[in-house]
């Protein structure tokens, strides 16, 4: 005999369908009230200052989005949190900035200037030979924290995977320091992304500049991001990694070498990691061994609010993130140096409201 339904369990049920859309609307309620009150009532900064906080945004979101990819691929191909992927994003950083201060040293006179260096002699050259670097230093790091820390324990619980990304991520933090120094580094920019200088334009007849190093900085992450896009979706390998994310045993049994798709998804999202480090040191003009966490932390809270496993929910995610926190202090009257918390505070909403993020969270059936 079937036991009998609690009267109680439907209203449950519709209370806990209901709760949490009606908290998510009263959040984004009481956030849109609290803009509407600095910008129309308060007016205590003007419009040319909040164009500059929605750039700066776009700028840091552009940066979170790159990295929210990195932790959205792992976790799609291995069901685990990467939290040494912000590491990995300082390597590329120090690649950057190493790179830099060797051609700035590297002389290349003229006639006309006969101090010159390499660096401002070929801005061009030694960007993307920045870049080149960074990407190289931070996709080997990707590659072997993956063959080394994680392959071993590939069948572990997910508890163990987790605790040892958080080790990988306190040894690489040591690790820079002893290489590096615990000082922090001035990044010296070639003079076509001289960081004081841009395009200025005139919001409400004030002066707005649009830094050179933002709007690079802006533009060669969405490039990465449609890229990566593409390779995911209209490539070979980007099948199998679909597939392995699926079923890893279907997908073997199909010819697919699960262990060479794992290792290039860590060297994918290394890469990335890495181009977010140069650029971070150039837009910054910083960087330490400490570099890596902060955004590493708040692009996990991206890749959360966009859905997990999810790469255009990563990449809106990473977007929104660096807006709201570039604006949400002053649109909520608070201290700029509470930037952090709102960062977490929306991680902590979304997981209540809604925890499959905004796009939802990809899982298969088999992770299920």
């Amino acid at each position: 005999m079937n036991k009998p339904t609690s009267p109680s369990a439907p209203g449950k049920l519709r209370l806990d369908q209901y709760l949490r859309p009606s908290a998510g609307i009263l959040a984004g309620l009481f956030l849109l009230w609290r803009l509407y009150t600095a910008l129309i009532v308060e007016q205590q900064f003007g419009a040319d200052t909040w164009v500059r906080f929605a750039l700066s945004g776009l700028i840091l979101g552009g940066m979170y989005a790159l990295i929210a990819i990195g932790y959205t691929l792992v976790y799609g191909i291995m069901f685990m949190i990467n939290f040494a992927h912000g590491e990995v994003m300082m390597l590329g950083a120090f690649g950057g900035f190493f790179t830099f201060e060797v051609l700035r040293f590297i002389p290349a006179p003229t006639p006309a200037i006969p101090d010159l260096n390499f660096l401002d002699a070929h801005p061009i050259f030694s960007i993307i030979l920045a870049f080149a670097v960074g990407i190289s230093v931070s996709a080997t790091a990707g590659y072997f924290l993956e063959k080394i820390a994680y392959r071993p324990l590939r069948k572990a619980p997910r508890l163990i995977l987790l605790i040892t990304a958080i080790g990988a991520s306190i040894f690489l933090q040591n690790l820079a320091m002893l290489l590096f120094g615990p000082q922090r580094k001035n990044v010296v920019n070639p003079e076509l992304l001289d960081r004081g200088a841009g395009w200025t334009v005139m919001v409400s007849g004030s002066p707005v500049l649009i830094s050179y190093t933002g709007i690079f900085s802006l533009i060669l992450s969405a490039v990465l991001m449609i890229a990566l896009y593409i390779l995911v979706q209209r490539t070979k390998l980007g099948r199998a990694m679909r597939a392995v994310a699926s079923d890893k045993n279907t997908a073997s049994l199909m010819g697919v070498d699960v262990d060479s798709v794992i290792s290039k998804t860590f060297i994918i999202s290394g890469a990335l990691a890495g181009a977010a480090g140069v650029m971070w040191g150039i837009h910054m003009g910083l960087v330490n061994h400490y570099t890596g966490f902060l955004p590493g932390i708040k692009a996990f809270t991206a890749a959360v609010m966009g859905g997990i496993g999810n790469i255009p929910g990563a990449m809106l995610g990473g977007m929104l993130l660096g807006v709201i926190e570039a604006i949400g202090p002053a649109a909520l009257g608070i201290d700029f140096q509470l930037k952090d918390v709102i960062a977490f505070s929306i991680l902590v909403l979304v997981l209540i409201v809604r925890p499959s993020g905004i796009l939802g969270e990809k899982l298969s059936e088999e992770k299920l």
